[in-house]
């Protein structure tokens, strides 16, 4: 008689038991059992941690030859078919403001999900982009959010300008250097527009925003844990133009289930509240301009982690000193 492999799978915060599968099953007749379990169809099912030889797993596997260990602990992605029916209607009643998701590795997984990449190819099929100013050959792409990014829309204040994040205009004009400028917002174009005007930033002489996204371009996605968000594929931008991809793109927001999409273009940004109280402090963007100035050059952002930003500006700051220093010691000789 063969023996029962003990698995344990991983699915929405939730743990299930399969016990009665044996070592001569294929990686399909879990699937199937696993389907009884949750509910999820076996085509539907990402089995994140499940490796043959260090390769995905195929249907066709035995699961003896996956060497497992007992008790074995099965990370699984996937959707039920009503839960992929409810993704496609809008949440009702969202708060203005969303506590952030703490992204785990299982959750990124989201990205690679068929039917989000068919929600982004109909986007960039449907989805109508008027650009202000011509995109520049051989440029990187910035992709920024509004709110609590680049302006505190809470707070209260006199004037609107009172509320824009200090040394916005420097930041954008140092990072138009090496980048076209894109501002996407979860809210309507018509106050995208307003607020830019309203911050100087339409008709700035030194530099100059290729277009707009609203939330007209966003798309809602079914995490396993938090249910349905909004979100910001860069995926639409790239099908629209060919120059740009995860290897030229940073998106800063202060919202990281914005680019849980494209988790690895995004920068979570520090939120910029009470502006009243922080605006003479508040130097956040300066920072990221050295950043954006750093990170340029680099042919592939791919090989980037964005979360840990300020260690790899601090360590470019030092190269450059000790740089400074070998040359001022040379000319000194």
């Amino acid at each position: 008689m063969e023996n029962e492999v003990q698995i344990t799978v991983k699915w929405s915060g939730e743990e299930y038991p399969i016990t009665d599968i044996g070592e001569n099953d294929t990686v399909l007749s879990l699937k199937e059992k696993i389907h009884k379990m949750t509910g999820v169809r076996p085509e539907r099912q990402k089995l994140l941690n499940l490796k043959f030889r260090g390769k995905p797993v195929q249907e066709t596997d035995v699961i003896s030859e996956l060497a497992l260990k007992p008790g074995f602990k099965l990370m699984m992605m996937g959707s039920r078919e009503e839960d992929i029916a409810e993704v496609s209607q809008a949440p009702e009643n969202m708060p203005d403001v969303i506590n952030d998701l703490d992204i785990e590795e299982e959750e990124v997984e989201i990205e690679k999900a068929e039917i989000y990449l068919a929600k982004i190819q109909k986007r960039i099929e449907t989805y109508k982009i008027q650009e202000l100013n011509p995109l520049r050959e051989g440029k990187k792409l910035l992709v920024l959010d509004i709110d609590y990014t680049l302006f505190d829309h809470r707070s209260v204040a006199e004037t609107g300008l009172q509320l824009m994040r200090p040394y916005l205009h420097e930041f954008l004009t140092s990072a138009y250097r090496n980048y076209d400028i894109v501002i996407w917002s979860a809210t309507s174009m018509k106050w995208i527009n307003e607020k830019m005007r309203l911050l100087g930033v339409s008709n700035h002489p030194d530099y100059k925003i290729a277009f707009h996204l609203d939330s007209l371009a966003m798309i809602s996605v079914h995490t396993p844990k938090y249910g349905v968000v909004d979100v910001k594929p860069l995926g639409i931008i790239w099908g629209k133009y060919k120059q740009f991809s995860a290897k030229n793109t940073i998106m800063f927001d202060d919202i990281r289930r914005n680019f849980i999409m494209n988790p690895q273009s995004g920068l979570r940004i520090r939120a910029f509240r009470q502006a009243h109280l922080n605006r003479d402090k508040d130097r956040e963007l300066l920072k990221l301009s050295k950043y954006l100035e750093a990170i340029a050059p680099l042919e592939d952002f791919q090989v980037l982690n964005h979360r840990k930003w300020e260690e790899y500006r601090s360590k470019k700051s030092k190269s450059s000193k000790r740089t400074e220093t070998d040359q001022a010691r040379s000319n000194h000789a």
